[in-house]
This record gives structure tokens, C-alpha cells and sequence, in this order.
């Protein structure tokens, strides 16, 4: 489904990615692991099409995502690609329901149907009864299955998170990692997660390890 082709890339005189290659197939959770400044994040920001790599293509199914003009791959992120990160980045003054709605708006889908659809899913991540709550209301652990929600709005092919445990205490981060492969069979989604868990690691479809820019497992 995803294809990393012989990706490098360079900041200044540091390089940190180095002739990087991965195959990632459809509906499985992958992690990719390693010690800080090992090139993960870069790497993720890559294949969410956030950041270009100098050599390398990256293509989703057959198509190179960075043939496409600004324009068409911002529209491409949006409809295929959704994001959860560390810090939630939720907009303080939305509700939860309004925060999952905004990515759908902003690929210009109507009012009626996002609402519905947000509220499936946030209902599906158990908070059904926390619609019309602000992130300030929530727990960190809301705030997270709301970001999730937030991902999966314009039911994208592949879902990015960057440490998504990383602020969660260890029994809500096992129960955000469940939500992922439940997630995965319910909507045979594909996630790729940049993580130092080594208990989601442990149990996910695929782990790639990282080191010094480089894909050290095939």
C-alpha cells in the first residue's frame, strides 16, 4: 500500500535519513522504534506528505505523492492521510464534537453528514456522553480518543501518530494501543506509530527499528 522508496534527507550538514526503503500493506499496526534523533519522526512526517525527503519517492499505492503540486497533495493529505500526535492539538475554544468535524470541512463535505459521522466516532471511542465538552474538560486520555477521532473523520487510508502514549499513564496508554487494533479491524485502517512503548511494539502487525537515519530491519 505504502511504498518508502530510498528516502534521504538532510538538514543543513546533518543528515537524517539515510537511503531509508520500507513496504507498509494495508489494515496492520506498524510501529518504528529507536533511540532519540534516530530519524522517526522525520521519517513519519515524510510519508504524511508534512515534509519532502531530497532524494526518494514515496507512493501511495502507484502514485507518487510528491509529483503532485501543492495544491493536489494537500488535498491528497487530507482525504487519505489523518494524524495523531503527542500533544493533542486540540482548538481550546471547539468542542470535542467541533474539533473532529474541522478536517472534513476543510475538504468541503457537508455539515449534516460530518456531524453524524463525528458523533459515530467519537461514540465509538466511548464518548458519547462528552460531545459538547471542551478539551479543558477532558482528561488526557479524552483528549487523545478525541484526536483519534479527529484522524479518522475523512476516514483516511493510513492514520500517523507521532508518541501517541507518550503524556497517558500506562493504563491508558494500553487502552489507547487496544483502541488502535480494534480500530484496525473495524475499519481496516492501517496505523503507523513512532513509539518508545515497547509493550505496543511488542504486539504490533509489523516494527521497523531505527537507528542513526537507517532502517536496520527489513
Amino acid at each position: 500500500m505504502i511504498f518508502c522508496e530510498h528516502i534521504s534527507k538532510n538538514y543543513g550538514k546533518l543528515q537524517v535519513l539515510k537511503d531509508v526503503s520500507i513496504e507498509i500493506p494495508e489494515a496492520q499496526v506498524v510501529c518504528i522504534t529507536g533511540p532519540s534523533g534516530a530519524g522517526k519522526s522525520t521519517l513519519l512526517h515524510i510519508l504524511g506528505t508534512l515534509d519532502m525527503p531530497d532524494a526518494g519517492i514515496v507512493k501511495y499505492d502507484d502514485e507518487n505523492v510528491f509529483s503532485l503540486n501543492d495544491k493536489k497533495l494537500a488535498k491528497f493529505r487530507n482525504r487519505n492521510i489523518g494524524f495523531v500526535f503527542q500533544f493533542h492539538h486540540l482548538l481550546p475554544e471547539f468542542t470535542a464534537l467541533e474539533n473532529v468535524c474541522i478536517p472534513a470541512y476543510l475538504g468541503n463535505q457537508s455539515g449534516d453528514k460530518v456531524k453524524s459521522k463525528a458523533v459515530e466516532l467519537l461514540s465509538l471511542m466511548g464518548l458519547e456522553e462528552r460531545l459538547n465538552h471542551l478539551p479543558s474538560q477532558l482528561s488526557g486520555g479524552e483528549q487523545q480518543r478525541v484526536s483519534v477521532a479527529r484522524a479518522l473523520i475523512n476516514s483516511p487510508k493510513v492514520v500517523l501518530a507521532d508518541e501517541p502514549s507518550g503524556n497517558l499513564d500506562s493504563t491508558k496508554a494500553n487502552e489507547l494501543h487496544q483502541l488502535f487494533f480494534d480500530l484496525k479491524e473495524k475499519l481496516q485502517q492501517t496505523f503507523i506509530i513512532v513509539t518508545h512503548n515497547e509493550n505496543l511494539a511488542s504486539i504490533a502487525d509489523k516494527v521497523f527499528k531505527m537507528e542513526d537515519g537507517r532502517i536496520l530491519n527489513d
